[in-house]
């Protein structure tokens, strides 16, 4: 039996509750080669300098291979692969310059400036209220789970009402998402029965994701509405024509998955994390002003994104002492180099008052997640009302259940045990 590199045990769903101890493992090689041809950068400074490195395509038509293993003895691609590939760009799979020319047009509509400044801190006030009524809903209760009453219906409210996405239409494609999220498997355990039967209901969630975001925006095109998908689809573009739409569609999908996906799992861990260190969470109800560097140093610490996996060598690039060919697949392990010794002080430590904390938490570069903003003030606005209103919470489990997918890591329940709600 071959035995299983570090990045291999870190992906299996064993160590889903913690793989920094392989993390730690495959730091000692900053550029490890796989079985597969992958090639893994797990450390902190090579991650920054590919980040910027023009050699490097975040574009998934330019990867030689799928991007998961496909089963053994099976030559076709893993169909969510193909489904992913099938639809057009959008502006995480770009590359310059259409990456930059869809950005600047939807960048206006989701962050503000230079048309709408206060377009992310005018949400303020209804974040709030949301947050409110969902804590205003455990009163009476001894135990809730802090998923599935507070870090899910959140973001996916918020999003909604930002995008123009009817709230009624969540189930849906909460049930799309999360059934393509649990058939796409990176580790060695993609090969398994049990993840090959759920490839093709994957498959076809993808596809019925899609086709409900096009009728959404062509219900927008014949006429407008409150949003951002409304106002993408009516916009001109600032170079004369607006996006074909295919992009439209795939830019979409991008935005209902990532502006609530991974905020979910920034709370669920924030929690988790918190309860894990009471310490911690006395000096937040003591200090509530350490919640802003607060939450970068939990971005640090429990990474969402815990690696990225469309980009591939344009050229042969040096590094680290390995030379990534043209044409190899990159893997850039950002929950590894947020754990990196040589840029963190104590990096496995939760230090709230964590000072230079450049953290990949959100990447770098012309790919810096440019939802951050609103990111930030939900889970500010989240973890805040619940250090300061929920009397007493203890965890049911530790660690909890998580979720299948490796890339958007995030625990599946956080039961917390509770004396009540304050007002």
């Amino acid at each position: 039996m071959v035995e299983e590199t570090p990045w291999q045990q870190a992906l299996r769903y064993a160590n889903r509750a913690n793989p920094y101890p392989f993390y730690e493992e495959l730091r000692r090689t900053p550029v490890a080669r796989q079985p597969d041809g992958t090639y893994v950068v797990s450390t902190y400074q090579e991650i920054v300098a590919l980040l910027h490195d023009p050699r490097v395509s975040s574009d998934i038509r330019k990867l030689p291979v799928p991007v998961a293993a496909p089963a053994e003895g099976s030559a076709e691609a893993e169909p969510i692969t193909e489904a992913v590939i099938s639809l057009e760009p959008n502006i995480i799979t770009q590359d310059p310059p259409e990456h930059d020319r869809d950005r600047r047009m939807m960048t206006p509509h989701f962050v503000g400036p230079p048309h709408s400044p206060h377009l992310i801190s005018d949400l303020e006030p209804e974040i709030r209220r949301i947050v409110d009524g969902l804590l205003d809903n455990m009163q009476g209760k001894t135990r809730i789970d802090a998923v599935d009453e507070f870090a899910y219906p959140l973001p996916v409210t918020v999003i909604c009402k930002v995008l123009g996405v009817p709230l009624e239409d969540e189930p849906r494609f909460h049930s799309w998402i999360e059934t393509a999220l649990d058939a796409l498997d990176f580790g060695p355990e993609a090969a398994s029965e049990e993840i090959q039967s759920r490839l093709a209901g994957g498959r076809q969630a993808v596809k019925e994701f899609g086709q409900f975001a096009a009728e959404l925006l062509d219900r927008y095109a014949q006429q407008p509405g409150p949003g951002m998908l409304s106002a993408m689809v009516n916009e001109d573009g600032p170079e004369g024509g607006g996006m074909s739409k295919g992009v439209l569609v795939s830019n979409a999908l991008l935005l209902i998955f990532a502006g609530h996906e991974t905020t979910v799992n920034l709370i669920a861990h924030s929690v988790l994390t918190l309860l894990r260190h009471p310490n911690a969470l006395e000096k937040l109800r003591r200090r509530p002003e350490l919640i802003v560097p607060g939450v970068e140093e939990l971005l640090r610490f429990e990474s969402s994104v815990q690696f990225w996996h469309t980009r591939s060598a344009v050229e042969d690039i040096d590094i680290a002492g390995t030379t990534i060919p043209k044409g190899a697949p990159i893997f850039l392990a950002y929950g590894s180099a947020n754990r990196d010794p040589k840029r963190f002080a104590n990096p496995d430590e939760l230090d709230l008052e964590r000072r230079d904390n450049q953290h990949l938490g959100f990447s770098q570069g012309i790919h810096f997640c440019f939802g951050a903003p609103l990111a930030r003030l939900e889970v500010q606005v989240a973890v805040s009302e619940f250090i300061r209103r929920v009397d007493n919470p203890r965890l049911v489990e530790d660690p909890p259940p998580y979720r299948h997918n490796q890339i958007f890591r995030g625990p599946r329940h956080v039961l917390v045990d509770i004396d009540g709600i304050r007002d």
